[in-house]
């Protein structure tokens, strides 16, 4: 099945802007519909593929949420000064089982069942105990400390829906109901090469003139943390026939294929015009920075992204691109940007009008407690060290064209954009 409608997009050609360019991807994108059943152990960061509904209360019962004496409110409203007879005891997987009389009360434990006939649950650190009888304190208020059945589930009502992006709060969510195995979206399955001649692996020889590739290591462990099954086609040489061979395999195999380099327009990028034999370029002019020569596209049925050689400009584009196209595929409906933090700038510059940009920040907290974003002394490309002193990234919109210290400035934060 084709991914990526085609009569969604625009004339390749044209330069369009980054809220354009992923209502594009949003439009076009045709989820992938394969699911598989897995454990709830293996279930994390994977994407929910049934609605589920609850099979019962959670709590199952009225429960404790102190150590202390339960008893019946109404009844103790009778005589609320009169010491009350310790019947038994009710501890967590141990309940009472025994009946309650006006004037008798349990020693409960925290989590243990409430007795029947019991509403109300005084804080052991408030009463008095002496010999077999326990004086209450005065102001209790019926249903105190008592928390009740299905608070927080109930049965028959519906948990999560289809398409719910799995983290640990909802596994432990569907534990909760003793569900052990889900219903989830089959794992994207990605191809990942990078192109051009100048490339060596990490571990070769360093040969004159040429580079590590570290794209394919950032992007991999990117796309991992993403929730994909990553098949590395390795280095790729800048060569049409070869490439054209790689992309026309690589469709065969995977849901998506992700190459970095070779997608400008010089005479040894030759990644374009392979992808344009093989299938369709549908844009490739995004107006940011870094990373305005990004190629979105199918070869044959297979969605395709063409990111930047720079590594800083693949990882940025990757992650204000592909996650998106990565939710759509896989059907994720819980996804959403990632939210922004503002902090006062620390820095000041100019900045092109018309285009959005996207440079390497860290944002922290100063001497009085309010948050300040510090900018990385140059936004070359190619500077990957600038990303470990990173911890976000500074998002500067169309309309800015300077930001001068003390202005407010949003940055995204690499907690939200790994994710």
């Amino acid at each position: 099945m084709t991914r990526l409608v085609n009569d969604c997009f625009s004339n390749a050609s044209e330069m369009i802007t980054v809220q354009e360019a992923r209502k594009l991807i949003a439009d076009a994108t045709i989820p992938i519909t394969t699911t598989e059943i897995i454990e709830l152990y293996d279930a994390n960061n994977r994407i929910l593929a049934q609605d589920i509904y609850s099979t019962l209360n959670v709590p199952p019962a009225n429960n404790s949420a102190v150590d202390g004496y339960a008893f019946c409110f109404a009844d103790h409203l009778k005589n609320p000064a009169t010491p009350l007879d310790v019947l038994g005891r009710s501890a967590a997987g141990q309940p009472f089982d025994g009946n309650l009389n006006s004037g008798q009360c349990v020693k409960i434990f925290t989590g243990a069942v409430v007795p029947a006939g019991c509403d109300t649950i005084a804080m052991i650190e408030d009463t008095r105990l002496s010999g077999n009888t326990v004086l209450l304190p005065q102001g209790l208020k019926e249903g105190t400390n008592c928390r009740l059945a299905g608070e927080d589930i109930r049965k028959d009502s519906l948990l999560l829906t289809k398409g719910t992006y799995l983290r640990p709060q909802e596994l432990g969510y569907l534990a909760s109901i003793g569900i052990k195995e889900i219903q989830v979206s089959k794992k994207l399955k990605v191809a990942l090469f990078s192109t051009g001649d100048e490339l060596n692996e990490p571990g070769e020889a360093l040969q004159s003139g040429k580079i590590y590739d570290s794209n394919r290591v950032i992007l991999n462990s990117l796309l991992l943390g993403y929730g994909c099954e990553v098949y590395d086609y390795g280095i790729v040489p800048d060569e049409f026939e070869t490439l054209r061979s790689v992309l026309e395999k690589a469709a065969e195999d995977v849901d998506l294929i992700i190459t970095s380099g070779g997608v400008s327009m010089g005479d040894e990028d030759h990644v374009k015009a392979a992808v344009e034999d093989t299938g369709n370029l549908h844009f490739w002019r995004i107006a940011i920075k870094p990373g305005r020569p990004l190629a979105v596209g199918q070869v044959a049925n297979t969605a395709f992204v063409g990111l930047p050689g720079n590594p800083v400009a693949a990882l940025v584009c990757a992650m204000q691109f592909v996650r998106p196209l990565i939710a759509s595929l896989c059907g994720d409906t819980s996804f959403q940007l990632p939210i922004p933090i503002t902090g006062t700038a620390q820095f000041s510059m100019k900045k092109k009008p018309g285009r959005r940009e996207w440079s390497r920040g860290r944002y922290s907290i100063d001497r009085a407690g309010k948050p300040i974003v510090e900018k990385y002394f140059t936004d070359g490309s190619g500077i990957v060290s600038s990303l470990i002193w990173a911890n976000g990234l500074i998002e500067l919109a169309e309309n800015i064209t300077e930001v001068k210290e003390g202005d407010p400035v949003t940055i995204l934060p690499f907690t939200e954009l790994f994710r």
